[in-house]
């Protein structure tokens, strides 16, 4: 189910505004209805669609007819204030631009398909249904997506092997009997015949025996369901289970129709919030996260050289959350996608960990975060993250890199990426000693850089090129008679490091 915070929260991009409420934001909603006028049967529900109503006191009379706990109507110019008992929990009003087809549409797709758990997205009618079949079966149920991640399980609990216990405590099933199920040729039958499976008992990771049922919209496959049971089921449990697949299949449809249409909302408000608005605050309230310092998170993804499917696959992944934690909100803006996310370093690396692991081994992913901001402040963070991005590119081998920890490598990259658009000087000592090592074989540019980082200590300077320190005061003598290097101005000392920053690719 939603909240009515959620459905204002959605709402309010298509033209709908809360104008009155006495209910708290955090009241659940579970049900749509359209009042009918030629219809003497009642009809009951807690979100009324006032399709028709000429004033505010007939659609409020529709609604209370209606047990609504909220109101959707025309706007009609009306003053709204309610001094006594209104009947109803909240009106909004709705744009006369909006069409009542294209608003019912979204109202039933969040309401009735788009529901949530507490804890994120979550579609809980498979619950309902994995309490459904387990009841038919007499035996423990769980519903998986195709990555097997946790979709929904029954209340009936028997039996509770410690297999099934971590499956549901880590949201999907452990690595290691991921990999025993793999090892067995149990992934490879959901993934190719539409015959429940019986599995043995694996002691080794704490299973007693399951059966399982590819679920399946065409050649797709989109999850599994799984009963828990020691030897293999048959005669009306096994069809109920067979049955089941394609029941969980067609609410898996629905909600990934839903899931779109909350996609792009979300894009929307994530895209717009990135660009700097004045109302970036509202729109970050809307998107459900809190008023605090955020991080924005950059995100490539490619197989080979084709980077359209990973990216998608990414993105997708990026919304749908892990399990049922989702803590960011993101959009796909070009070749990247851009997630708002709130907490420190470690919080984002997990974040882009997490996105890693539910990909397919074969994508390769790219990411850059940026460090903490503002609400308002948001587009010079995504800034930052597209350069740490940059920067993972340059080496992709390493962790993510963090804009908090990274500044000054973004700052040597603009160096470099400033040399390369401009004219670098051709003049003056670094310019002349390059040109001299390029003649002559010297080793004076590498020799001058080092001593510059060892603050002009020649010991220093021969450790960090591998020489005697004699050697280095040798090429330093042969260098001031090549060019004049003034190293006693900490100006230009300054200008001789940062040129030589600038033009060093590694």
């Amino acid at each position: 189910m939603i909240t009515l915070d959620r459905l204002v929260n959605v709402l309010g991009s298509y033209g709908v505004r809360l104008r009155w409420s006495a209910v708290p934001r955090s009241t659940e909603l579970r049900n749509v209805v359209i009042h009918e006028s030629f219809s003497d049967r009642p009809v009951l529900g807690d979100v009324l669609l006032a399709i028709g109503a000429d004033s505010l006191a007939e659609a409020v009379r529709w609604a209370v007819s209606a047990h609504a706990v909220v109101v959707l109507m025309r706007d009609t110019k009306e003053p709204i204030s309610f001094d006594g008992e209104a009947g109803v929990g909240a009106v909004m009003l709705v744009d006369e631009a909006l069409s009542w087809s294209e608003l019912a549409a979204v109202v039933y797709g969040l309401v009735l398909e788009g529901r949530e758990t507490e804890s994120g997205r979550g579609p809980t009618d498979l619950f309902a249904l994995a309490d459904s079949l387990a009841d038919a079966i007499g035996s423990a149920v769980v519903i998986h997506d195709e990555l097997l991640q946790v979709l929904a399980y029954s209340r009936h609990q028997l039996p509770a092997d410690p297999a099934r216990v971590e499956t549901i405590l880590e949201r999907q099933v452990p690595e290691a009997l991921r990999a025993s199920l793999q090892a067995r040729g149990v992934l490879a039958h959901l993934a190719n015949s539409d015959d429940p499976l019986f599995v043995p008992a694996d002691a080794e990771h704490g299973l007693t025996g399951r059966m399982a049922v590819a679920v399946r919209s065409g050649r797709e496959i989109m999850g599994s369901v799984w009963v828990g049971c020691t030897e293999p089921l048959d005669g009306a449990a096994r069809n109920a289970l067979a049955e089941s697949a394609h029941t969980v299949a067609l609410h898996l449809l629905r909600s990934r129709a839903s899931a779109d249409l909350e996609r792009q909302v979300e894009s929307e408000l994530v895209i717009r919030s990135l660009e700097g608005t004045p109302d970036a605050a509202t729109l970050v309230s809307r998107l459900g996260l809190p008023n605090s310092r955020l991080r924005v998170i950059a995100v490539q993804a490619f197989i080979g050289q084709d980077r359209d499917a990973a990216l998608l696959l990414a993105f997708e992944r990026a919304t749908a959350g892990f399990g049922w934690s989702r803590p960011g909100r993101s959009a796909l803006v070009g070749s990247t996608v851009y997630t708002l996310l709130p907490g420190g370093p470690a919080a984002a690396r997990r974040w882009v960990t997490g996105l890693q692991a539910s990909l397919p081994d074969q994508v390769t992913l790219l990411a850059g975060i940026s460090g903490a901001a503002a609400v308002a402040d948001l587009a010079a963070a995504r800034h930052e993250a597209d350069e740490c991005l940059a920067l993972h590119e340059l080496s992709p081998e390493t962790a993510p890199p963090v804009y908090d920890e990274s500044w000054d490598d973004i700052l040597l990259q603009r160096l470099r990426t400033a040399s390369r658009t401009g004219r670098a000087p051709d003049r003056g000592p670094v310019a002349d000693l390059r040109r001299h090592d390029a003649a002559h074989g010297t080793e004076y540019v590498a020799t001058l850089k080092a001593w510059l980082e060892g603050q002009g200590d020649p010991a220093e300077a021969g450790e960090r090129l591998g020489v005697h320190e004699n050697t280095v005061r040798y090429r330093m003598r042969k260098m001031a008679e090549i060019t004049n290097l003034t190293l006693d101005d900490a100006k230009k000392r300054l200008a001789m490091m940062i040129q030589l920053a600038a033009g060093d690719a590694d």
